[in-house]
């Protein structure tokens, strides 16, 4: 371990101890621990001493800009301040920078909408959240920043149509797993380009791992990144540093400024396959938690999440809902914070009597019961699924018992079940999981029976490949034969790297994986792989 990482550990040493306890016992409690953990700013921060943005004299939107969550009528509007995006603060001292924002009908801002000012905090690290309200719903609005001399570039976004409404058709992209240090972004490239209304992020959004001076298998030749990156994250200042790099990617940041995203995290926000509060390595819970508290208040900082969405010591409440009309509701689910530990030790295994115990969650039994509850009451025709790991059965070699992932679906499989059992129970017809994780694209018939290929199929599941994780990749991965004899449900398998768009409409839904040639070196193009249609009412993917 690096001298840095010694003393990053003993500050969270030192900061665990001070929690004394597995779990908080009052709100106030984790607030002022984990003000101290995370070296946050005592009460009364808020009202620090305001900058002369005149003062601002480099760029600070080096960050770009960003949307997310649209509501009918309303819509999150994200930005953070960086002259100095490398450095830790951005460049910018201790106080606070107003920063005015505008929502036009138009690209030149002729027909102004909303506008008005906010402050863009420090403790919050110069970052600012806007939620504009009272606007008509299922329009494209286009927004910008400004701050002393300086006008941010131009996002565009759009609110979802009114509730209730008749609603013929939408098209989402799902994306995932963005590892810096493994390649380009060019699939977001495309993704800037391409048609579609709102991005579904299901987890990854950043890794925890060093990159290295040359950006990894970016390999650079026309810069140095700073030494304060080739090392893993571990506080709060890590975490705000790590997503300054990856914000700072031009792919990226193009992306976020043409669509309105919904974020969801898998692990590798805060670090590898944990699990709720206990971390890979099996440190103390409590020693677990500050870090967890430090990567969730870098995550809502630098994503366009709205108010309840902030988090709370080391929790923060993810999972909700977002409807377009009555075509869609999706249900966004958080499988990390509240699952219970992965059987056996994580890996691969065979089902057995841990893994199969009822008692077991990959949701916590709230959300299950949420996303349950939510189903009984929806009135889409469409209920999609946005959420983490693999969901099918996903059996990993041809043994008459094969192993299966400790850390998917496959491995709580009570949890599945009791799933599958709702949105029965509900009358789910068009039951639709969008997935991320894996860094390859599947696409699935979802069974009744997993065990019994002859059983009804009640669903589809689409599985998006990664943005860059894993390199390169192949369009047949070495295991290709093996999974797909292993797994009849399993209708796709390529080893790219892209992303997947899903037009829904009122007959039929469409997915058109789109994949890159290569990512460790940039600009390649998009292909369509394959595509799949699956119609409303009778579930089971077909090649379009």
């Amino acid at each position: 371990m690096t001298p840095a990482g010694q003393q990053d550990t003993a500050e969270i040493q030192a900061a665990a101890s001070r929690l004394g306890r597995r779990r908080f016992l009052t709100v106030t409690g984790a607030a002022a621990s984990l003000a101290f953990a995370t070296n946050l700013p005592t009460a009364g921060a808020a009202s620090a001493a305001e900058l002369d943005a005149r003062k601002i004299a480099d760029n600070p939107f080096t960050l770009g800009v960003a949307s997310g969550d649209p509501l009918p009528g309303s819509v999150l509007l994200w930005t953070r301040l960086a002259p100095s995006p490398y450095e830790p603060g951005n460049g910018l001292p201790a106080e606070r920078v107003i920063v005015q924002w505008e929502l036009a009908h138009d690209a030149r801002f002729r027909r102004i909408a909303r506008r008005g000012s906010v402050n863009a905090h420090p403790e919050f690290n110069h970052t600012v959240h806007v939620e504009v309200n009272n606007l008509d719903a299922g329009r494209t609005y286009y927004f910008r920043f400004k701050t002393g001399k300086w006008i941010s570039e131009t996002g565009r976004t759009r609110t979802a149509p009114a509730a209730g409404s008749r609603v013929s058709s939408l098209t989402l992209a799902a994306v995932s797993c963005q590892a810096y240090h493994d390649g380009y972004f060019t699939a977001y490239k495309h993704l800037a380009q391409d048609d579609v209304d709102v991005v579904f992020h299901l987890g990854d959004y950043l890794y925890e791992y060093a990159v290295s001076a040359v950006g990894g298998a970016r390999n650079y030749t026309d810069r140095t990144l700073p030494a304060l990156y080739n090392r893993e994250t571990q506080t709060l200042e890590d975490y705000r540093l790590r997503y300054a790099l990856y914000k700072s990617d031009p792919d990226l940041r193009a992306a976020h400024a043409a669509h309105p995203f919904v974020v969801t995290w898998d692990d590798h926000e805060a670090e590898n396959n944990y699990a709720g509060d206990l971390d890979e390595n099996g440190n103390p819970p409590a020693e677990f938690l500050v870090r967890r508290a430090a990567a969730y208040r870098a995550y809502w900082e630098n994503q366009p999440l709205r108010s309840p969405q902030q988090p709370q010591g080391p929790d923060l409440q993810l999972y909700r809902r977002v409807q377009w009309g009555r075509l869609a509701q999706f249900d966004v689910l958080d499988t990390r914070q509240y699952r219970s530990d992965q059987a056996y030790g994580d890996g691969t295994h065979v089902p057995g009597p841990e893994s199969t115990d009822p008692k077991r969650t990959l949701t916590g039994a709230t959300q299950e019961r949420w996303l349950i509850d939510g189903w009984r009451r929806s009135r889409a025709l469409w209920n999609v699924v946005p959420q983490q790991v693999n969901f099918s059965q996903r059996k990993l070699d041809l043994n008459a018992v094969a192993k299966v992932s400790m850390d998917a679906w496959d491995g709580y499989t009570a949890s599945r079940d009791r799933v599958l059992a709702g949105a029965a129970s509900a009358g789910i017809e068009n039951l639709m999981v969008l997935t991320g994780d894996v860094h390859v694209a599947y696409a699935y018939d979802i069974k009744a029976d997993f065990d019994d290929q002859a059983s009804r199929t009640v669903g589809t599941e689409i599985v998006a490949t990664s943005i860059a994780s894993g390199k390169d990749g192949a369009d047949k991965p070495a295991n290709w034969d093996t999974y797909t004899k292993a797994n009849p449900h399993m209708k796709f398998y390529n080893g790219r790297r892209g992303y997947v768009t899903v037009a829904l409409g009122q007959k039929s839904a469409r997915a058109d994986f789109k994949t890159v040639s290569a990512v460790t070196t940039p600009g390649a193009p998009l292909t369509t792989a394959a595509s799949f249609v699956t119609e409303a009412g009778n579930p089971g993917l077909k090649p379009a």
